[in-house]
């Protein structure tokens, strides 16, 4: 300790700046590591939902063009509903007919329906009520993978337990990437200049 005190100003600086680089690399190594799955998940399904709305139908279906955009020739919402859940039916038995969200689409002329179970929605034409596309929307299956709700729905969580607990902690730790990050590589050069003031 006495011969840290008796150190010149600038050396006990330059070891102190020492010590902190070598804590923050190991701090950056060691979270790194252990979020490492949970970065590549975040990673690869922010590159896939990028891309869904240019997947040819596979991650997202793509809208379909009703008939009319004009609202006062569409028919009403109760009877597109019944339209969905029965086409929905006719596709497959298997699957439940709760209804999680419908998306209207003035501009496309049709009536989108996602279902809260599955992945599965259904496209309607507004006009008419003639089912214009049924498709898989692995989108939404990504989305929940992408910021840890899928586990709320597994363990049919209420109140997004998960998915604020995910996205704390990935939050948290990319500022704490990118501050330790920049140290790593500024606290080497700052070094350098006291090197160079001692020499």
């Amino acid at each position: 300790m006495n011969e840290i005190k008796n150190l010149p100003q600038n050396e006990i600086s330059r070891r102190k700046q020492a010590k902190t680089i070598r804590f923050l690399r190991k701090l950056h190594r060691i979270t790194g590591l252990i979020l490492l799955v949970f970065i590549l998940n975040m990673a690869i399904t922010g590159i896939l939902l990028g891309w869904k709305k240019n997947s040819y139908d596979y991650i997202l279906p793509n809208n379909r063009q009703g008939i009319t955009s004009n609202l006062k020739n569409w028919k009403s919402l109760d009877s597109l509903k019944k339209a969905a859940i029965q086409s929905l039916s006719d596709f497959s038995s298997e699957l439940e007919t709760d209804i999680s969200r419908i998306d209207i689409m003035p501009d496309k002329g049709i009536v989108k329906f996602i279902f809260k179970d599955h992945y599965w929605g259904i496209q309607l034409d507004g006009a008419s009520g003639e089912v214009v596309h049924i498709g898989k929307r692995r989108s939404d299956f990504l989305e929940e993978l992408h910021d840890g709700s899928f586990l709320d729905r597994f363990f049919d969580s209420k109140f997004s337990f998960f998915k604020l607990f995910f996205t704390s902690i990935m939050g948290f730790s990319l500022i704490l990437f990118g501050i330790s990050g920049f140290w790593i590589w500024y606290g080497p050069q700052k070094m350098r200049k006291l090197n160079k003031r001692n020499a």
